[in-house]
């Protein structure tokens, strides 16, 4: 299969029917092709109503803030934790650091399983094990057990990293990923940014562990929403994305030499032919949908889950596209880590003199932020996208979404910049928070437009190449972790972030090289990419 298809180029679909001559087996919504191409089962999670995907987007989100506010509640918090257990500030600092090292490699168990057996008993795991964890990050007495919490934490939440990236293509098609996608990533970083300011007032009023006692009380809330209202999305469908029209053909031409076999047979032969069933579809009871687990038919080996727990680090050096994807979603990740790591130290100390609460209040901009880069990378993006796409003869190119990086590479400068000179400068707060929100939306953004990017590409191993861009996106979050804080002491805020912003603007700008060469990565990637989609589905 893989040898048959090394002329189309992954990625490459045909989206917009502008001549009105779309393929005899597509399936068209208001001039825009299905892709993917649904089944006729009505449980195919394309096939749910508006109002069930929406509700299957809303659990996404559940789960995104109920581990990812919890494990970041301690970000405004670090000075009242250190004056309380004598755990350094820099050892807490630095078993952050760690969560985000297992945030990355625990995607190498959590994914595989998901992808095996179900989204669903994954994320409530995810969910359940963080209760516990929180309330023992409040008994914290030394720098050991800080370390191990936050080792266990990050590996528990890994999912939270990959498995929503797997799920919204699991019902959204190809046209609406981009907002679906930015709907998460604004959940994912908007829960880090709400945590430090729900945990800032929350300490001053009940203390530091009460603080993590909150977090587990949170974390407990979404795993009941979740347990009754989250709906298994897994589907094992016939057929790859990017091939609906080759094996239309194919079918039709099969079609036409069994008419022509039968027109030549004998009434008598003829009678030994016969119609195939029509498939039986069957709706799940609902202790079918509240099981954690469900074992479908045609779900993948046990071998071919284990050979996924792997797969990640080939695809990083097959595919240059995932290798860049994780890049630019890693570099954001940096810019987000520089802001947690300069915040306290910065607004804590003279001449704001702010308490814990108040340190939390400024990431209110970046909230405002996040929203803001959540509608340009996904809904504007999305519309943006098929607008090229109508251009170039209904045809989509994964690349037509990387055109909005162009503003996130500035913005993203402008608001290290500003954040930088205005706080070596002393300037008023509120040009803090307005740094601080441009710096998110381009943040928020540039993650987004990464993650669509890497699916679009690659959509039929993406669960896989997700986990790579993760890992990827992890290690440099890991490494800049160790490294803001000489950095900006040594250079000085002003110079530091001056460096940093152009930085941001030129690593973003690489995305020129990927909208010139993209399709070419692509092309010369195809065999690999076909035998490996070919593989993962006749594992099922």
């Amino acid at each position: 299969m893989a040898i048959q298809h090394t002329a189309v180029v992954p990625g490459t679909v045909h989206l917009v029917d502008v001549s009105g001559a779309a393929p005899a087996g597509a399936k068209m919504r208001d001039g825009i092709q299905l892709v993917p191409r649904p089944s006729d089962d009505p449980e195919d999670p394309l096939n749910w109503s508006r109002g069930r995907k929406m509700l299957a987007l809303a659990m996404v989100v559940v789960y995104t803030f109920g581990t990812g506010l919890p494990m970041t509640l301690q970000y405004s918090i670090l000075a009242d934790i250190t004056a309380d257990t004598g755990i350094s500030t820099a050892t807490l600092v630095e078993g952050t650091g760690y969560a985000f090292l297992l945030l990355g490699f625990g995607c190498l168990f959590w994914q595989p399983i998901a992808l095996t057996y179900g989204r669903r008993g994954v994320y409530l795991l995810s969910t359940l094990a963080t209760v516990p964890l929180m309330v023992w990050t409040a008994y914290s007495k030394s720098g050991g057990e800080w370390f191990a919490h936050r080792i266990i934490i990050g590996f528990f939440c890994a999912p939270i990293e990959a498995l929503p990236e797997v799920s919204i293509p699991d019902v959204f098609f190809a046209h609406e990923r981009g907002a679906m996608m930015g709907v998460y990533v604004f959940s994912l970083f908007g829960s880090n940014f709400l945590a430090p300011l729900i945990g800032g007032w929350f300490n001053e009023a009940y203390g530091w562990k009460w603080t993590m006692y909150f977090g587990a009380i949170f974390a407990a809330v979404a795993f009941i929403i979740m347990f009754f209202f989250m709906e298994e999305t897994m589907y094992f469908r016939q057929g790859l994305e990017g091939l609906e029209d080759e094996q239309d053909e194919i079918a039709a031409a099969a079609t036409t030499t069994d008419a022509g076999e039968k027109g030549e047979k004998s009434s008598s032969s003829s009678q030994t032919v016969s119609e195939s069933p029509a498939a039986i579809y069957v709706k799940p009871t609902l202790a079918q949908k509240l099981a954690w687990f469900r074992k479908m038919d045609g779900r993948p080996t046990y071998q071919h889950m284990l050979k996924t727990m792997y797969m990640p680090f080939i695809y990083l050096y097959q595919f240059p596209i995932v290798l860049w994807a994780g890049f630019i979603y890693g570099i954001n990740l940096c810019w987000y880590q520089v802001l947690n790591g300069t915040a306290s130290p910065v607004l804590a100390n003279a001449p704001y003199n702010w308490s814990s609460g108040l340190v939390g209040t400024i990431y209110t901009g970046p909230i405002v932020g996040a929203a803001i880069g959540c509608y340009w990378a996904g809904s504007i993006a999305d519309k943006f996208t098929l607008w090229l796409a109508r251009r170039n003869n209904g045809v989509r190119e994964p690349e037509h979404r990387l055109w909005p990086l162009l503003v996130t590479a500035v913005l993203g400068a402008v608001g290290l910049i500003m954040w930088g000179v205005g706080a070596q400068h002393h300037a008023h707060w509120a040009v803090l928070a307005v740094g601080l929100g441009i710096l998110t939306a381009s943040v928020v953004a540039g993650g987004s437009v990464a993650l669509s990017y890497n699916i679009d590409c690659y959509k039929d191993i993406s669960g896989d190449t997700t986990t790579a861009v993760i890992l990827v996106r992890n290690l440099m979050g890991f490494a800049i972790a160790y490294g803001i804080t000489p950095w900006y002491t040594n250079m000085g805020l002003q110079n530091c972030f001056i460096m940093a912003g152009f930085l941001a603007l030129g690593c973003t700008l690489t995305f020129l090289f990927m909208t010139w060469k993209g399709k070419d990565l692509r092309r010369a990637s195809a065999e690999r990419y076909w035998k490996y989609a070919a593989e993962s589905s006749s594992a099922h």
